[in-house]
């Protein structure tokens, strides 16, 4: 049986339909958060983490970024405490942050 184009695409469409079905509804799940919320959240992660790779005095590798319902949670190391000061101001300054927890240690 020969595959058309029309007939891979059909079934790439329904793989990522399948795909994003399943990874959202384990995040309602997890966090009891709608669909919408959890896409909210991963956009202001995604935009966090962005921010710490453009500015050369945060390491992005070093501190983690983890939002829920608009709060963003930073954990990691920093160098310094200017460089654990600064994540917290990149991160507060982002469009749609709620809140900022800042967990992340000063290691020498």
């Amino acid at each position: 049986m020969k595959s058309t184009p029309v007939s891979r695409a059909l079934v790439a469409v329904a793989m990522a339909s399948a795909a994003l079905f399943t990874t959202a509804g384990c995040a309602v799940v997890r966090d009891q958060q709608s669909v919408g919320a959890y896409i909210d959240d991963a956009t202001l992660t995604t935009r966090v983490k962005a921010k710490f790779a453009e500015d050369r005095t945060v390491s992005a590798m070093a501190i983690g970024v983890e939002t829920l319902n608009g709060v963003v949670q930073l954990a990691g190391f920093a160098k310094s405490a200017e460089e654990r000061m600064l994540a917290e101001r990149l991160a507060r300054d982002i469009r749609g942050v709620k809140d900022v927890r800042n967990d992340i240690i000063v290691r020498n």
